[in-house]
């Protein structure tokens, strides 16, 4: 399955027109979450990706809530936060939000450690993990190289090795990737990213 992935599109009507025409390839589009900007016009931002005709799996980042995005979805997305889906015969488990939470005030949607362990405790395998925050440690410093990824992500990958975890949420890492046991993790940004499963 040839699957197209990307995070943190902040409504960046360039960037979804490049991400539409290269899904004419994909078998699947991920979206590992912030469409739209601080809980603002997610509707709008959802319909840039309108021409994406593949499925999609999406999980909501910070800039917006699940039910907000479960709203603005389109046809033929499924929007993941707390559990699981299965697209041909891949599995695939998604969590949204900030995690740990952020300082960035009442418009970001965040979790806690213990809520988002209690949540991924309910996947007990997947081939890939969407999330929108990174695992401590793996593609999540910023650019005062200060790693603000999740303990509750990492050690959620740690026990279910997924063959691949996607996640974005910190800029300043976009395109880095890492490694935890078996699973590559690899932190998107919005731009095409491809990977065969």
């Amino acid at each position: 399955m040839k699957i197209l992935a990307f995070s943190d599109l902040h409504h960046a009507r360039h960037r979804a027109e490049t991400l539409v025409a290269a899904s004419a390839d994909a078998d699947l589009v991920i979206g590992a979450g912030d469409f739209c900007n601080m809980r603002q016009n997610l509707p709008e931002a959802m319909n840039l990706l309108s021409g994406i005709n593949s499925p999609m799996v999406v999980v909501p980042g910070n800039a917006e809530s699940a039910d907000e995005l479960k709203v603005a979805a389109h046809d033929g997305t499924t929007v993941l936060h707390g559990g699981g889906t299965e697209i041909g015969s891949i599995r695939l488990f998604g969590l949204g939000y900030g995690v740990p939470t952020t300082p960035f005030g009442d418009w970001s949607c965040d979790l806690t450690e213990m809520h988002a362990a209690e949540m991924l405790s309910r996947c007990e395998s997947a081939d890939i993990l969407i999330v929108h925050s990174p695992p401590k440690g793996v593609a999540d410093l910023t650019s005062g190289g200060i790693s603000v990824g999740s303990t509750a992500i990492f050690e959620a990958i740690e026990r279910i090795q997924p063959g691949l975890a996607v996640c974005g949420h910190i800029h300043d890492s976009w395109g880095k990737t890492g490694q935890i046991g078996q699973t590559k993790v690899v932190n998107l940004g919005p731009t095409p990213n491809w990977f065969e499963v």
